[in-house]
């Protein structure tokens, strides 16, 4: 409780001083699409033309204006792995939960959104309780309901390419409301299922700010078809396994995460919870201590954002810096507890103060706490905050010329997505979920349309301060069972591809934690 509350100040302290900062309203220019030469023109861009007027930035957030910026190239600049080791020397991985693109990002001018017809949408989900087929709409309200996420809800979202399922699934889950309060989202009888609305700048103007100023990634994929724990797990180590403790070479795909007693519904959050599970596969943080590269992994304390599994609304569980859990995996890998560091995992106030000394690790990740999350039934508005305090703090530190943040959520949180995920292999792709680059290097209004998923943010990592060694059982020193490298899959894409590291670093651009709202992306809607 002393740290949420410590926490609270800081979050405070960092919006006064990001209202109070001086920074220009300049709109920001057109955003520009990554070049692939693969894909012919979708619905979206059609839209995108319809919409120019919402291209501006968001109305009274303050955006920096571009320093004699040149327009970044759609290809690839032939000596960027080379410059990102001279460039980059502090990586953060922002982890928020349960949003899909489309209901973030699906009306964002440019980026693969929503199919629409002047307009209109031209797809739709049918609700088996109406009989009638709900087609996208624009959702204003900053608490939503979301609807079931693991595996099996994946499937039947996809609906075999259709991707037209979600409502139903919405419906199935919901079933599980009875005894709940009716003011508990999704369980007033007659409310329209909200898994097809989206929002905009509107009711997230920050995120839409990044997007104009930064890198916006319209087909980062979840790297597993299933909820948040296995995600977490793919963030750290490219793999969720059932494993014999201490036994790497005994372990498992486990695409709905690890437990002690597989296929049973909640067992993998009741154990995890409780530091009954192993694993004993290898993380990435066996490489990075075998090179001596620092890493931090930064936990917001409080409740944990998601429920058991496949649930939409469940009883909080308390997480902590020091207990394992589904969002807080690192404590039950055998490396980081035979490697001594522990220590590592730490509260969210420790990462405002090392961003503020110049003192940040190598590689840092951080996950929330349930209000802060953005996982339904928590307020979007706060999630912004949240994050965009996370952001100012490390714009306003001395690190913020040698740093790329990456700021993504875990799954797909049951919310519509019209994007057929590609399969990698048995365990994914999962459904898409938004994804934004944010550096001074950063390629500026880009949209980067490379097949990307977490397994980007390892490859990065690896290429940056590993010199490109991957997890690999052959090559690593550590021999485990998966059942490929995922770094290495043909169809990911490069992120090096999302900067220029030959032009001038940009100035902060520190925004406010409670911004006004920005403009419609579709007039009259």
């Amino acid at each position: 409780m002393k740290t949420l509350i410590r926490f609270t100040v800081v979050l405070f302290a960092l919006g006064l001083l990001a209202a109070c900062s001086t920074t220009s309203n300049t709109p920001t220019a057109v955003p520009i699409r990554a070049n692939t030469g693969t894909r012919a023109p979708r619905a979206a861009e059609t839209r995108a033309a319809e919409t120019r007027t919402a291209e501006a930035a968001p109305a009274n957030v303050p955006v920096a204006a571009p320093t004699n910026v040149p327009a970044p190239s759609n290809q690839p600049i032939s000596n960027q792995p080379i410059l990102l080791r001279d460039k980059i020397k502090h990586i953060i991985v922002i982890m928020q939960e349960n949003r899909s693109f489309d209901t973030y990002f699906g009306t964002y001018p440019g980026a693969d959104g929503i199919p629409m017809q002047n307009g209109v949408p031209t797809v739709c989900s049918n609700d088996p309780k109406t009989n009638q087929c709900i087609k996208p709409y624009h959702n204003s309200e900053d608490v939503n309901s979301g609807g079931p996420h693991a595996s099996t809800a994946a499937t039947a979202d996809i609906a075999g390419g259709k991707m037209d399922g979600f409502v139903a699934q919405f419906r199935e889950a919901s079933k599980g409301c009875k005894g709940k309060s009716p003011d508990t989202p999704g369980c007033v009888e007659g409310k329209t299922p909200d898994v097809m609305g989206w929002h905009d700048a509107r009711e997230i103007p920050n995120y839409w700010t990044y997007a104009q100023n930064f890198v916006l990634q319209d087909h980062m994929f979840e790297p597993n078809s299933s909820w948040s724990l296995p995600s977490h797990l793919f963030m750290v180590s490219a793999w969720s396994a059932n494993c014999q403790p201490g036994e790497p070479m005994s372990c498992k795909d486990a695409l709905d995460g690890p437990s002690l007693k597989p296929g049973k519904t909640g067992s993998s959050l009741v154990e995890a919870n409780a530091g009954k599970l192993d694993y004993a596969w290898t993380d990435l943080t066996y490489l990075l201590h075998n090179a001596n590269v620092s890493w931090a992994y930064y936990l917001s304390e409080g409740n944990e954002p998601d429920c058991a599994d496949d649930a939409m609304l469940c009883a909080a569980k308390k997480q902590t810096a020091k207990v394992p859990g589904i969002w807080n995996p690192l404590p039950a890998f055998e490396t980081v507890k035979q490697d001594g560091q522990l220590a590592n995992i730490q509260t969210v106030d420790k990462y405002f103060a090392a961003a503020k000394s110049g003192t940040l690790p190598a590689v840092v990740w951080i996950t929330p706490e349930n209000t802060v999350s953005e996982h339904p039934p928590a307020k979007i508005s706060m999630g912004q905050a949240y994050v965009t305090s996370l952001i100012n703090a490390a714009m306003q530190g001395p690190d913020w010329n040698s740093t790329a943040i990456f700021l993504a959520w875990d799954d797909w949180g049951g919310f519509y997505d019209h994007v057929v995920p590609p399969t990698v292999d048995q365990n994914g792709y999962g459904l898409r979920v938004p994804g934004l680059v944010i550096s001074p290097y950063a390629k500026q209004g880009y949209i980067d349309q490379q097949t990307l998923s977490f397994d980007a943010y390892l490859k990065f990592i690896e290429d940056d301060f590993l010199n490109g060694q991957r997890i690999d059982p052959q090559t690593d020193g550590r021999p485990d069972s998966r059942p490929d490298v995922r770094e290495n899959a043909t169809q990911l894409g490069d992120l090096v591809n999302d900067f220029d590291f030959t032009q001038s670093p940009r100035p902060p651009l520190v925004l406010p934690t409670n911004p006004p709202p920005g403009p419609a992306s579709i007039p009259g809607s």
